[in-house]
């Protein structure tokens, strides 16, 4: 178990899907985020943080013998709002861990830096990325981030691909992406847990029928997904049409992203 696991981004939809649920992890968990995240609870620390202030960043690390990666911009934005927490704010993390002592650190990627391949396409972790818009180009320059520093200084990372961490799926594309918070949960348990981590690439994604990515490569951590989207098609389906055989929802594994503008 770790002594104390740092989580950014602790505010938003992720946070607080896991916040209060990684006991069987960490001692004490320390929040930050730039929004307000409450007071903390037991065994909790809150520090809000701007992760472009390196000095900032470097004080939040020390003390952490774990990272879970979550801040930053999390949809499509312009270029310059992206910048500063999730190119910046990157680098700003990893040269902070660096200087403390190499804390693991579970880097939350995203499907989206390879959303221009189609939905008819099994993917492996190795494949050549295909961002769908300047957030995955954010996220494809935080996998290469941690690719660099674990070649350079041996900083073990999890690079996380997310599908799409909800308590449920909300469409029919999610029925292929869709990663529950307990399967979430047991991976970071799994990430934090194992003796050797290396810097794999997890497809962030529960054990859906229709899933799209194949996670052997990280098979040696032992991580099982356990749920199934399955359980919510009917639903689904009673709920909503299904796209149309043309639309990005239909076509695209990253979906609406692929129709974003490059917003200005």
């Amino acid at each position: 178990m770790l002594e104390k696991l740092l989580i950014t981004g602790a505010g938003g939809g992720l946070g607080a899907l896991l916040r209060g649920n990684l006991s069987d992890v960490a001692k004490t968990v320390r929040l930050s985020d730039i929004v307000d995240i409450g007071s903390p609870g037991a065994k909790e620390e809150v520090i809000s943080c701007d992760l472009s202030d390196r000095d900032a960043v470097k004080a939040l690390v020390e003390g952490c013998d774990g990272i879970l990666h979550l801040g930053g911009v999390s949809v499509e934005k312009s270029f310059d709002t992206i910048l500063p927490a999730n190119i910046v704010g990157v680098y700003n993390l990893y040269e902070a861990a660096r200087a403390a002592g190499m804390p693991r650190i579970l880097f939350a990627s995203s499907n989206h830096t390879i959303g221009y391949y189609t939905q008819d396409t099994h993917l492996t972790a190795d494949v050549p990325l295909r961002p769908d818009g300047l957030y995955g180009v954010s996220k494809c320059f935080g996998e290469a981030i941690a690719n660099l520093y674990h070649d350079k200084f041996g900083q073990e990372t999890a690079i996380v691909r997310i599908g799409s961490c909800f308590a449920e799926p909300r469409d029919h594309r999610m029925l292929s992406t869709w990663m529950s918070p307990s399967d979430f949960v047991s991976m970071i348990e799994c990430v934090f847990r194992v003796p050797r981590l290396g810097c794999p690439v997890i497809w962030g994604v529960s054990d859906n029928d229709g899933r799209w990515w194949d996670n052997s490569a990280a098979a040696y951590l032992g991580w099982r997904p356990r749920d199934n989207s399955e359980a919510y098609r009917r639903k689904i389906d009673a709920e909503q049409a299904r796209p149309a055989p043309d639309a990005p929802d239909a076509v695209y594994q990253g979906g609406k992203f692929t129709a974003e503008p490059i917003h200005s």
